[in-house]
């Protein structure tokens, strides 16, 4: 049964849907899946997150919850001695070239 938190989430999740399908019909490109990710890595910024902030600010730009157990298998963040997770070297040149 789902907690008020992960409905929360998910109803989230479903009004991004309807609004990209209505830029869809209304005839609005969407945006690059970087641009995503871009935004995601910006708002994450030097700070660490618990898994649940993790998630939680993932879930926010469109991913799902589970996003961030890949992006650690990928190596775009990693858990530290403290618990949280940090951005990594990788994801802060793929910001840093984007930008430039």
């Amino acid at each position: 049964m789902m907690n008020n938190k992960e409905f929360a989430i998910a109803v989230r999740q479903i009004a991004r849907g309807l609004e990209a399908l209505a830029r869809a019909l209304e005839g609005e490109t969407l945006s690059e899946p970087e641009k995503r990710y871009r935004s995601a890595l910006l708002e994450w910024g030097e700070r660490g997150l618990t898994r649940f902030e993790a998630s939680a600010l993932l879930s926010r730009h469109g991913f799902a919850p589970q996003a961030a157990g890949a992006w650690a298998r990928d190596k775009w963040i990693e858990v530290r001695a403290d618990g949280l997770r940090y951005l990594t070297d990788r994801s802060r040149q793929w910001l840093a070239k984007e930008e430039g």
